[in-house]
């Protein structure tokens, strides 16, 4: 029997999703508990493998169950077995042929940025931090460059092992709730440290030091050496997966998350 997943995380005590040799992954720590639920080895398939200290609100991800179990095992049982950092939302019953990866037909990432003089402390690891005065219209004027099908070499990590460096960015937003920036990227699929590339070149536009044009040019460019550097991965989020509705999936989406905006301030400009 094939179980999809729905899975939240905080990526900050992990080296990524996808499995390593010392078993630091998120993936180690969610397939030791789904082995005590199945009684023996399951293999787990993700939406998408994201890198050290980046979080999920809504990952995605199937197991072909050796026995059955109730749905609620796959949740509660496991989530006994779970450390703090990691949560079960949902599980369904998947059809055979699903596969989490290769079936989404669209990502969400969110990327939450503090700018302050001070670095946050009691967010430390869940935003990212510039000390410097960052405004938001011009990165917004900037974020429409993106919105098409474009080739994203400029943004693309040398260790990147996509086929094509070709996405379709459905949408590309920021909001301002006091000092926090929510910045949100939708697309088909995206690049190794696309997000994290994507955001560094933003605050240079944002602080002033380039053109919202800037932004553009470097897409047309395809020149990862021009673009800025790859910023912190605290702040980011794997927001949404979603999938067609042929498939039937029983998931209740990400879970809303207000309280992080509202000790900000108030409010999106």
């Amino acid at each position: 029997m094939r179980i999809a997943l729905q899975v939240e995380y905080h990526g900050g005590a992990y080296c990524g999703w996808q499995s390593q040799p010392s078993g630091c992954a998120v993936q180690d720590v969610l397939e030791d508990a789904l082995a005590q639920i199945a009684g023996e080895r399951v293999v787990t398939i993700c939406a998408g493998r994201t890198d050290a200290g980046v979080h999920a609100r809504m990952q995605v991800v199937h197991f072909d169950a050796p026995r059955p179990r109730a749905l609620q095992a796959w949740v509660r049982g496991v989530n006994a077995l779970l450390p703090d950092t990691i949560a079960v939302v949902a599980a369904c019953v998947a059809p055979e042929r699903f596969h989490a990866r290769f079936d989404a037909i669209e990502r969400t990432y969110r990327y939450l940025l503090v700018s302050s003089a001070v670095r946050p402390a009691l967010h430390a690891g869940m935003v990212g931090w510039h000390h410097e005065a960052v405004a938001a219209a011009p990165m917004r004027e900037a974020l429409a460059a993106l919105i098409g099908e474009h080739d994203f070499s400029a943004f693309r990590s040398a260790q990147c092992q996509a086929k094509t460096p070709v996405r379709q960015m459905r949408s590309a937003t920021v909001e301002q709730f006091g000092s926090l920036f929510v910045f949100e990227f939708r697309a088909n699929g995206f690049l190794h440290h696309m997000v994290r590339n994507l955001i560094g070149s933003l605050l240079r536009i944002g602080r002033g030091r380039e053109r919202p044009q800037w932004l553009g040019e470097l897409l047309a460019g395809r020149d990862r050496t021009r673009a800025a550097p790859t910023f912190s991965a605290s702040g980011l989020y794997l927001h949404e997966v979603r999938y067609a509705p042929l498939w039937g999936l029983d998931l209740p989406g990400p879970r809303p998350c207000d309280a992080l905006a509202g000790s900000f301030g108030t409010g999106a400009r």
